[in-house]
C-alpha cells in the first residue's frame, strides 16, 4: 500500500527483497558449496537487479550488477569455487548495490573498483576479458562516456523468439528482453505478425507477435541465454550462429524498442511520475526534501476482508441513521456497529501486521560477521519466523536485537578451545526464537556459552558505585544492572564492547515499546534475554481506573490482580507502605499523592497489584472502572518528556484518560523505598 507513483521508488523496494534473497542464498552457500539451486538463486537475483536497474534509470547499478554478474557467472559454470573468501567479497559486493540504490552520493566508484578487483582476482574470466575499468568510469562519472574498450571479435547469432500466447497474462514483456539484446551489440529485429487474427477476434491479452533477430556481438552465446533466463518455460528459442551474409532483416529501430520497452514497463509498473519527473529521479527528489512514504506489502485477501467490514459497517450506519429519524431504539444496531468496528478494527491491525522473519533474516549476516571478527565458530538458530508482530514494532527491534546478539557472541559464548575443554561442541549456538504468548509477543535471544557472572556484575557495579558494598541483591535485581547508562563488564573497550552503551539502548528503547526484558542465565550452559511486547503500538487492552476526578489507564498486560486496600494499611504512616499478598510484601505507591491530587479518597480504595518483570508494585487508586479496548494517542511534544506517562486516550464521553508508564512507576516505587531505607538508617 503505498501513494508513491515514483516508478524508481518501486525499483528500490523490489531490489530490497531480491537483495536480501541474494544475501540469503550466498549466507546458505557458504555452508553448502555444491547446493546448484542456491548458486542459480544468487545468479537470478543479480540478473534481476541489473535488468530492472538499467530499465529504471540506475545505470551505475546496473554496470556494477553486471560486472557482480559476469565473475558470479564463473561460479555457475563451476570454473571458480563458492569458498569462504569469495562469499565474503560477494557480500560485499551486495553491500555496496545496496548502497548504490539507496544512498547512491555515498557509494564511492574506488570502493566499488576494488571490490569488482577482488572479485576478478578470485573468479578470473577464464578467457581473460575484463569490462572491469568501463565499470569504474562509469561509477566515478555517470554523465562522461566511458573510455572505448578494445574491439574483441564479435560473431552474428540468429534468435528465433516464439512466445506462448498467455505470455502478457503472467506478466512478462518481449520488448524488454528484445531491449536487453540491444545491449549486447547490434540488433536488427524482424516482427512477425501472420498470426494476428480480425480485429473483432484479437484477445487483448493473448501475444500474436514472434520475433527474428540478428545480433552483432562479442558476448558468449550463454549470455544471449541469460537474457531469457526467466521465460524461457513460456516460449520458443532457437539461438544459432549465423553468417555474415545473412541478409538484413526489415528492421525495427533498436532505439524505439528500446523506449518502447521502457515506456510498456513504466506504465505496467506505475502511472508516470508527478510534474514530469523522469524515471530514476529519486535522488533529485531526495535532494529537494521530498518526503518517502513507508509502505506495507499487504496479502490481497487482507484487504478484501477489510473492505467487506467497511461496506457492512456503511449498512449499519445507513440502518442507525433511518432509525434516528423515526426516534426508535437503536440498541440492537449499536450492538451490531460495535461487533463490526472490532472485526475491522483486527482486519485493519491485520494489514499492520508482518512475520518477523523478515526481521531475522538479517540476523544471519551479523552471525556470520561476529564469527569472523571474533574468530569463532558461531551457528545461528531461528524458530517462529512467522509470528506476526506489528509493522512499527519490526522497525524499532531491530536495533535492540543487534545489541543482544552482539553481546551474546562477544561476552557469552567462549572460544571453541575453551569450549571443547568444557566438553562442549566448539560451534557457539545463539538460538533466536518467537512466539505468541496471550496478548504479547516473546523474543527470546538465547546462547549456550558460559552464562552471567554475577560475581564479576556484582564487583563491577559496587566500583562504579551503582550498588553499596555488601547490599543485599536479588539476581533479579543483580541482572538488571546489565541495563545501566556505562555499565559493562568488558576488560578492555573494543569495536564490539567495552563502553557499556548497548544495553541502555536496549532497555530504554524496549520499555517506549511498552515492553520487558527478563533474563534467565544458568553457569556454565548459557543466557536467555526474552523481550515482552505488545502486539500491536496501536490499541491495547486497558484497565480504566479513577483517581480523584481524572481517569487513568493501565495497560492490562501489566496489571497481575486487582485487591481492596486493607483498613489498616491505609491507617499506617503514608511513607513506607507495603501490603502481604499471600505471603510476599508488594510496596505500593498512591497515585493520589503521586500527581498531587486534591479531595479526599474514597473510603474503599482499590490497589491494582502491576509487574515488571520480576518486580511487583501496587497502585493505590479511588475506583476500578473496568477493562476497555484504548486507541492510544501520542501526547504532544510540549508533553513528551513527561515522566509516568506513556500516551493518552480518547473515551466514549469525550474524556480524556492519560495512559499511565508502568515501567516509570515501578522505577519511581523502588527509588522512592530506597530513599526511605537511606532516610531510616541514618535515623538509625
Amino acid at each position: 500500500m503505498t501513494n508513491s507513483a515514483d516508478p524508481a521508488e518501486i525499483f528500490r523496494q523490489e531490489a530490497a527483497d531480491l537483495l536480501e534473497k541474494l544475501e540469503a542464498a550466498l549466507l546458505d552457500l557458504e555452508r553448502a558449496p555444491d547446493d546448484r539451486n542456491l548458486i542459480n538463486s544468487a545468479f537470478r537475483a543479480l540478473h534481476t537487479i541489473k535488468g530492472s536497474g538499467a530499465m529504471f534509470g540506475f545505470e551505475q547499478v546496473a554496470a556494477f550488477a553486471h560486472e557482480f554478474e559476469s565473475a558470479f557467472d564463473r561460479v555457475r559454470k563451476g570454473e571458480a569455487a563458492p569458498d569462504p573468501e569469495l562469499i565474503a567479497i560477494a557480500l560485499n559486493a551486495k553491500d555496496f548495490l545496496r548502497m548504490q540504490i539507496e544512498k547512491p552520493d555515498e557509494a564511492s566508484a574506488v570502493i566499488g573498483m576494488c571490490i569488482l578487483s577482488d572479485l576478478r582476482k578470485l573468479a578470473p574470466d577464464p578467457k581473460g576479458a575484463t569490462a572491469l575499468s568501463a565499470v569504474a568510469a562509469a561509477a566515478a562519472a555517470p554523465a562522461a562516456p566511458p573510455p572505448p574498450p578494445a574491439a574483441p571479435a564479435t560473431k552474428r547469432w540468429r534468435v528465433g523468439m516464439r512466445f506462448h500466447k498467455d505470455v502478457l497474462v503472467n506478466g512478462s514483456n518481449p520488448l524488454l528482453l528484445l531491449d536487453e539484446l540491444a545491449s549486447l551489440g547490434d540488433c536488427r529485429v524482424t516482427v512477425h505478425a501472420e498470426a494476428t487474427p480480425p480485429l473483432d477476434e484479437i484477445d487483448p491479452t493473448a501475444c500474436y507477435f514472434s520475433w527474428d533477430v540478428l545480433l552483432d556481438t562479442a558476448r558468449p552465446k550463454s549470455d544471449i541465454e541469460d537474457v531469457f533466463i526467466f521465460v524461457s518455460s513460456e516460449m520458443e528459442l532457437d539461438i544459432r550462429e549465423a553468417t555474415a551474409e545473412a541478409e538484413a532483416p526489415a528492421v525495427a529501430a533498436p532505439a524505439a524498442i528500446a523506449e518502447a520497452g521502457e515506456a510498456s514497463a513504466a506504465a505496467d509498473a506505475a502511472p508516470p511520475p508527478p510534474s514530469g519527473e523522469p524515471v530514476g529521479g529519486a535522488e533529485a527528489a531526495a535532494k529537494r526534501g521530498a518526503k518517502e512514504n513507508a509502505t506495507i506489502r499487504v496479502p490481497a485477501e487482507r484487504l478484501d476482508e477489510m473492505m467487506d467490514r467497511v461496506g457492512e459497517l456503511v449498512i449499519a450506519q445507513a440502518r442507525l441513521t433511518q432509525l434516528a429519524a423515526v426516534g426508535a431504539s437503536a440498541k440492537g444496531v449499536a450492538e451490531e456497529i460495535e461487533r463490526l468496528a472490532a472485526s475491522l478494527r483486527d482486519a485493519v491491525m491485520g494489514v499492520r501486521m508482518l512475520p518477523i522473519g523478515s526481521l531475522f533474516g538479517r540476523f544471519r549476516r551479523l552471525v556470520h560477521d561476529l564469527s569472523r571478527d571474533l574468530n569463532k565458530e558461531i551457528e545461528l538458530v531461528t524458530e517462529g519466523e512467522e509470528t506476526e508482530l506489528d509493522k512499527t514494532m519490526i522497525e524499532r527491534l531491530a536495533d535492540p536485537l543487534i545489541h543482544v546478539i552482539r553481546n551474546a557472541a562477544d561476552h557469552g559464548l567462549e572460544s571453541a578451545e575453551a569450549r571443547k575443554a568444557a566438553g562442549k561442541d566448539p560451534v557457539g549456538h545463539i538460538r533466536l526464537v518467537a512466539r505468541h504468548a496471550g496478548a504479547e509477543v516473546l523474543i527470546s535471544v538465547s546462547d549456550d556459552g558460559k552464562g552471567l557472572d554475577a560475581a564479576k556484575i556484582r564487583a563491577k557495579a559496587e566500583e562504579s558505585g551503582l550498588v553499596a558494598p555488601g547490599a543485599v541483591l536479588a539476581e533479579a535485581e543483580l541482572q538488571q544492572l546489565l541495563f545501566q547508562p556505562g555499565f559493562s563488564t568488558a576488560r578492555e573497550v573494543s569495536a564490539l564492547s567495552g563502553r557499556g552503551v548497548g544495553m541502555d539502548v536496549v532497555r530504554r528503547t524496549i520499555e517506549s515499546l511498552r515492553g520487558s526484558i527478563d533474563i534467565a542465565s544458568e553457569p556454565g550452559k548459557g543466557a536467555t534475554f526474552t523481550l515482552r511486547l505488545p502486539l500491536t503500538l496501536a490499541i491495547i487492552e486497558g484497565l480504566l481506573v479513577r483517581v480523584a476526578e481524572t481517569c487513568y489507564v493501565v495497560p492490562l498486560t501489566a496489571v497481575e490482580e486487582c485487591v481492596e486496600l486493607p483498613a489498616d494499611a491505609d491507617a499506617r504512616s503514608k511513607g513506607r507502605s507495603f501490603l502481604n499478598i499471600r505471603g510476599e510484601l508488594v510496596p505500593f505507591l498512591r497515585l493520589r499523592e503521586l500527581f498531587a491530587d486534591s479531595g479526599e479518597p474514597d473510603p474503599h480504595q482499590k490497589v491494582v497489584i502491576v509487574a515488571n518483570g520480576e518486580v511487583r508494585v501496587g497502585l493505590v487508586v479511588d475506583q476500578i472502572i473496568g477493562s476497555h479496548q484504548i486507541v492510544i494517542k501520542s501526547l504532544s511534544k510540549l508533553h513528551a518528556d513527561v515522566p509516568s506517562f506513556s500516551g493518552a486516550t480518547i473515551l466514549g464521553d469525550g474524556a480524556v484518560a492519560l495512559i499511565l508508564d508502568v515501567p516509570h512507576l515501578i522505577a519511581a516505587g523502588q527509588a522512592r523505598e530506597a530513599r526511605l531505607q537511606a532516610k531510616n538508617l541514618e535515623a538509625a
